[in-house]
């Protein structure tokens, strides 16, 4: 899979050894790494983790490719074809074929987090049965089936899919290689034996004048915690129906707007609570809560602690520290 390397500029190889490639991508939004286990030729996994909004990717595969996205954490934007777009939230699994890679993803939450594993379908199916001469699935096969249509297909609310992945993140070293085989196969045995069911409904899409429009409502909404916006005073604002832009906003951000925002105030809140003076009535008021009762209810909600139990605690925290420098 070392075809999978030519990622483009801004991607850089920082180790290459044992069969392992960790691959590390920066801009001015942040960096991301990429770790490539080789386990069969033809067969790669890929740990992915990016810390930032957005990459530009420059990827044009060589060869014919199978691949499998699981999301554990974050989201991830795709352009699926000019001026439309798909979401990629966690717990989510995405297969498609690569066409259509060269292009820019953003991350709605500034972070993703998951596991790509890459076949090469006839390097593979050579690899599989090398090692079990009877294996009944062909990558070969399965990408003819999930990617024949549109490229592409979307698995979600599937626990079977959640066991196997859930799995592969915490892995012993010494085990590694073996360990990935096997989760491999099973993955394999589970796809071959999917039927097509509301599970493996497709994602919705959402057109660029749609995603402009709720980029820039969150855009308002993140900067202005202290104002309260309804969806219809938004919905009116950014000239986009009410209804599109609940369906939208959830899509892009993983979240209803409020749920949104008010995770949003509570984390800002506690930056403040950490990093200032300002009573614990004055943060309820920067963040747009006039009643600090409500606003104590809110923030244990979201953090788990009281607001004046939080920062205490970082005080201790503090203090702890200097102790021990001194």
């Amino acid at each position: 899979m070392k075809d999978y390397m030519n990622l483009g500029t801004g991607i850089e190889v920082i180790r290459d050894s044992s069969g392992t490639v960790v691959m590390q991508a920066q801009n001015g939004t942040g960096t991301g790494v990429m770790t490539m286990h080789d386990i069969l030729p033809g067969i790669a996994v890929v740990y992915n983790d990016f810390h930032m909004r957005e990459i530009k990717s420059e990827y044009s595969a060589k060869t014919e490719l199978f691949c499998v996205d699981h999301c554990r954490e974050g989201r991830i934007e795709q352009k699926i074809r000019p001026g439309v777009f798909c979401y990629t939230g966690a717990g989510d699994l995405r297969i498609d074929n690569r066409h259509g890679h060269n292009a820019d993803f953003y991350f709605p939450l500034s972070h993703y987090h998951g596991i790509t594993i890459g076949f090469e379908p006839l390097e593979a199916d050579k690899s599989i049965h090398a090692v079990f001469p009877d294996f009944p699935i062909s990558i070969a096969r399965l990408r003819e089936r999930f990617c024949s249509k549109e490229g592409q297909f979307f698995l979600r609310n599937e626990p079977a899919i959640e066991h196997i992945f859930s799995e592969l993140y915490h892995v012993p070293e010494k085990i590694k290689t073996h360990y990935l085989q096997i989760k491999v196969f099973e993955l394999l045995l589970f796809l071959g034996g999917i039927e097509f069911t509301d599970s493996a409904e497709a994602k919705p899409y959402f057109y660029k004048s749609q995603t402009e429009k709720v980029k820039a409502a969150c855009e308002l909404i993140s900067e202005n915690l202290n104002c309260h916006y309804t969806v219809e005073e938004l919905a009116e604002r950014f000239d986009i129906s009410a209804t599109a832009l609940k369906n939208c906003f959830k899509a892009i951000y993983g979240s209803s707007i409020y749920s949104f925002l008010r995770s949003a105030r509570m984390n800002c809140a506690a930056t403040l609570l950490k990093t200032t003076d300002l009573s614990v009535a004055q943060v309820a008021g920067e963040v747009g809560y006039s009643n600090p009762s409500k606003f104590s209810a809110a923030f244990q909600k979201e953090i788990r602690i009281l607001p004046l139990e939080y920062r205490n605690a970082g005080e201790i925290a503090r203090r702890a520290g200097k102790d021990e420098i001194i």
